[in-house]
């Protein structure tokens, strides 16, 4: 009898296993086939208006786009990078229209909210879609229905369509500038060692800075090395300077610098073999090597199928200074010299540094601050003997003795170059316009 019952739970057992992989596997089959686009009308023209705002809001006002790409890696999706409310938004669809025969199809999106929203009720968003299967759509709407009047519907231009050779090496993505940001000396003095470590391009999500600022962006941009995002922001939102919410009726933190870098990815999918996720007063620092396309090199070659690597942050308080490379033109210049700051804090028991990171962005899904939550290859953790983040700003460790702190002088290895550049730009800029 027993032997009898075993055999009875054992086919029991079987058969529920059996149901719930059919169940699951049908539920799967269900949810693929509601998100297959569908045509609603034929022989029709796209209309509605294509806007070219780096942020436009949705009537809800709960959801916020900000660019698609087009993004064949896994299936033929448009992927738009968004901001939505992370519970009031629950249905999105993509309207596409496919040229010349006018047909228009519409498809139900899969919203994905990054997990790194550290509580805000708004987050970088994903907002995926299937195409159509003979259509390769240029613009696509975004619209709350499935049905609905095109007419009244922002079109966005589908970026990434077109296979591009890369243009650059590097681009850095700075996000966000706010705050009428004036550090105007450092910028100059991070600008110039980007470049000097092969850097030719700086991308910043730019929400507001001071005038002198601003002409120095005109310079760079100029120049060609700088190229501005428009960041309004807080045209839409109620933005905090925090990254982690505060119970203070916010919306999102740090003004969107996640949905920032997510996009400058995707913007730089197909024209830079590098893109690098940082801020204006940092700078990655090779010791063993002399410029980042070396460094990567290197990287690359010791770690294959990698796609991101990390740098450890360490921190050079400004409030302590060497009385080195006091050139009296800079004195008259808001901002810091780093050439001045070249001691580090030290390391903090128990306490991990963040990092920073150099990514190839075709490898690249989903991106935080300080690590990729979504990725096709591995990450890997650069040694602090072959590069860091040199982090010029506020102590985090204020009550520690000068004698405490690290002399690491490593920047000073630049001194000549860095010091001939920054004045080229000075004069050009700040200087000029204070004759």
């Amino acid at each position: 009898m027993l032997r009898g019952g075993k055999k009875s739970y054992f086919a029991a057992a079987v058969c529920i296993i059996t149901l719930t992989s059919m169940v699951t596997l049908s539920y799967f089959r269900l949810q693929r086939l509601s998100h297959l686009p569908k045509i609603i009308q034929e022989g029709s023209r796209c209309r509605g208006k294509v806007t070219n705002s780096t942020i436009t809001a949705l009537k809800d006002n709960r959801t916020f786009i900000i660019s698609p790409y087009f993004d064949d890696r896994e299936s033929k999706v448009t992927r738009v990078i968004g901001i939505v409310h992370h519970e009031d938004v629950k249905q999105l669809y993509c309207w596409f229209c496919c040229q010349p025969d006018g047909q228009i199809y519409v498809s139900k999106a899969k919203i994905d909210v990054h997990s790194d929203r550290f509580e805000f009720p708004y987050g970088a968003t994903d907002i995926v879609c299937l195409e159509p299967p003979n259509c390769d759509p240029t613009h696509v709407s975004i619209h709350q229905s499935p049905r609905g009047n095109t007419d009244q519907l922002p079109r966005f231009e589908i970026k990434n369509r077109k296979a591009e050779t890369f243009s650059v090496d590097f681009t850095v993505c700075i996000s966000a500038m706010f705050g009428n940001y004036n550090n105007v000396l450092q910028f100059i003095q991070s600008v110039e060692m980007y470049k000097i470590l092969g850097v030719q391009k700086v991308m910043i999500y730019k929400n507001n800075c001071s005038h002198l600022m601003e002409k120095v962006l005109k310079f760079y941009i100029e120049e060609g090395t700088v190229e501005i995002i428009p960041w309004p922001i807080d045209s839409h939102l109620r933005v905090s300077a925090e990254w982690r919410f505060m119970q203070d009726g916010t919306h999102i933190g740090y003004y969107g610098q996640i949905a920032a870098l997510n996009d400058c990815i995707y913007r730089n999918m197909q024209r830079s073999k590098f893109v690098v996720l940082s801020d204006a007063d940092e700078i990655i620092l090779p010791l063993k090597h002399p410029d980042w396309k070396t460094m990567m090199s290197s990287l690359q070659e010791q770690n294959p199928r990698t796609g991101v690597f990390l740098f450890e942050n360490h921190i050079f308080p400004k409030t302590v200074s060497t009385p080195a490379f006091n050139i009296s033109a800079w004195n008259a210049v808001p901002g810091v010299n780093i050439l001045q700051h070249v001691h580090r804090e030290p390391d903090r028991k128990d306490v991990i540094n963040p990092k920073k990171m150099i990514i190839d962005p075709r490898k690249v899904v989903q991106t935080s601050v300080h690590s990729v939550l979504r990725a096709y290859g591995k990450s890997v953790n650069v040694p602090m003997d072959v590069a860091l983040i040199y982090h010029c700003r506020v102590p985090l460790q204020g009550n520690l003795p000068r004698e405490s702190l690290i002399r690491d002088t490593t920047l000073w290895r630049y001194n000549s170059s860095l010091i001939m550049s920054v004045n080229k730009v000075l004069n050009q800029t700040v200087l000029r316009a204070q004759k």
